[in-house]
């Protein structure tokens, strides 16, 4: 017997790419996680935390120093105001901080408004609280949001929206004045705005907007980032979510049952990495970009149409005039014929939408020596 809510969704298509990429010693451009070192400080930070024994169980929503330097970040970046306190909770990576605020803040029956192409995880999330997702597509090729449409979705029943920015997959960056809409009809719905935050310093054009940050908006916004992206530490799960006082209490006790609390010397070093200066996060940007502009040019002359990303580090592209197959098929075959693993594009859509058939996402957070390894495979794409 297996219970219904598992039966509606499938495992990570990303992970199984991954794996993919394994069984056929293909260039693993499908899985968002760096091939490359992440700062020798965090590094030395954790081994130091180790060698003090720290080692047992954090206080369960973070320990004290991490949890004041995400806040002292916000105040310093966004001039926004976090008590360490009573808004921040620190989870076993964002993707935890998705699933505890979730179940903290949605009933069964609610709907839940996410943007499409999404992030695979969002949907789940939703159902596994009861909720159901209303996804709202963004119009290709250039992923605008329709705004008519959006204020359409809203109802009596919404009762959240997930809003991710810089987005994964498309590499669209939310314009303040979409970001307004946002606010505007959270505030007229009475719903709460999830924002997915993870790759706020991975920008390319555009500014980040700080959704939480808008009038009206700090008691009904809960943002959710995390250290694995930032800082090349995705196997170290660590992320936060900042509420308001009320609704971090929820988020706590879920958090608390769901993992009990993150890795305490990884914490240690994470409060490290939180401060560092901004210099740190433009020369991350820029060398993001070099990445972009390696795997852009080689996608165009293979014969992949596509949107340039303006933020994330992931291109999504069409494929349409080099296979009638659908995706799926299509993303297998590249990685056992031509040796190079994407993710097909319908895990970034609702289940029988059409609109991910012919796509495929490529991860740029990769050496140059492996862009260019998989630039020379995806060559052979031309005949």
């Amino acid at each position: 017997m297996i219970a219904a809510r598992a039966r509606t969704f499938t495992e990570s298509v990303i992970r199984e790419m991954t794996r993919v990429a394994h069984k056929y010693g293909a260039v693993n451009l499908s899985q968002g996680f760096p091939d490359f070192p992440m700062p020798a400080e965090l590094k030395r930070a954790a081994c130091d935390a180790i060698n003090a024994d720290d080692n047992q169980y954090a206080i369960t929503w973070g320990q004290k120093p991490l949890r004041d330097a995400i806040a002292a970040k916000y105040r310093d970046w966004y001039d926004f105001e976090v008590d360490p306190e009573q808004n921040v909770t620190v989870t076993c990576g964002a993707t935890e901080a998705m699933a505890a605020v979730c179940l903290a803040l949605l009933d069964p029956g609610d709907e839940v408004i996410v943007f499409e192409p999404f992030y695979e995880n969002y949907g789940p999330d939703a159902i596994l609280c009861g909720a159901s997702p209303k996804f709202i597509p963004l119009e290709k090729p250039d992923w605008k949001l329709d705004p008519d449409r959006l204020r359409k979705a809203f109802t009596k029943n919404t009762r959240a929206i997930i809003v991710n920015t810089p987005q994964n997959p498309s590499g669209k960056v939310i314009s303040r004045e979409e970001m307004q809409l946002i606010a505007d009809l959270c505030i007229e719905h009475d719903a709460w705005a999830i924002t997915d935050e993870i790759y706020e310093h991975i920008r390319y054009e555009g500014e980040h907007h700080l959704l939480a940050g808008f009038p009206g908006m700090k008691e009904r916004t809960v943002t959710i980032s995390g250290l694995s992206k930032t800082f090349c530490c995705t196997g170290w799960r660590l992320g936060y979510a900042i509420a308001p006082a009320e609704q971090s209490v929820a988020i706590r006790k879920v958090h608390d049952f769901l993992t009990v609390g993150a890795p305490a010397p990884l914490q240690a070093a994470g409060a490290v990495g939180m401060r560092f200066g901004r210099d740190y996060y433009a020369h991350m940007s820029e060398e993001y970009r070099e990445r972009r502009d390696i795997l852009l040019p080689v996608l165009s002359k293979a014969g992949f149409k596509y949107h340039v990303p303006e933020g994330a580090y992931y291109v999504l592209a069409d494929f349409s005039k080099l296979s009638k197959d659908d995706d799926t098929t299509f993303a297998k075959w590249m990685a056992k014929e031509i040796g190079v693993a994407t993710v097909p594009g319908s895990s970034f859509y609702h289940p029988g939408s059409p609109d991910g058939k012919t796509l495929v996402r490529f991860a740029f957070c990769k050496t140059r020596e492996t862009l260019e390894a998989a630039a020379e495979r995806l060559l052979k794409l031309q005949a």
